[in-house]
């Protein structure tokens, strides 16, 4: 059973992760936040911190300025759900993400992601965020 201490640990930790391994791009203080085993449900990234190092020396070489902004997080028990702005080029409206983190220990072991592009143009004025 998680605390409300630890569902707020985990959401900074989700912080830290974004910035460290998204933002920066720095491998070895994101796997800090990421526990002895690692799953991976998004297809295109393997599982364990070894194939998190293959998604950051990819985003490294293919989207330098990629950048995550969290707009939203939302901890219940060991998941903490975040939802982001994902932009990979500068100028570009680019993505609307829900990552969904699960914690143990209070390092991530598991992560979903959801993602849609933003379109030029809305049948409503609401936004995506």
């Amino acid at each position: 059973m998680t605390t409300a201490a630890d569902r707020e640990a985990n959401k900074a930790t989700v912080l830290a992760f974004y910035e460290a391994g998204l933002n920066r791009k720095d491998f070895d203080a994101a796997a800090r936040l990421i526990g002895d085993r690692y799953v991976q449900h998004n297809p295109r990234i393997a599982d364990g911190v070894e194939g998190f190092r293959g998604f950051i020396d990819t985003i490294r070489a293919e989207y330098p300025d990629l950048r995550a902004e969290v707009k939203g997080l939302y901890a219940d028990g060991d998941r903490v759900i975040a939802h982001v702005h994902g932009i990979r080029v500068p100028g570009q409206a680019g993505t609307a993400i829900v990552d969904i983190f699960r914690f143990e220990d209070g390092r991530i072991v598991e992560h979903w992601d959801v993602m849609q592009p933003i379109p030029d143009t809305a049948a409503n004025a609401n936004g995506m965020f």
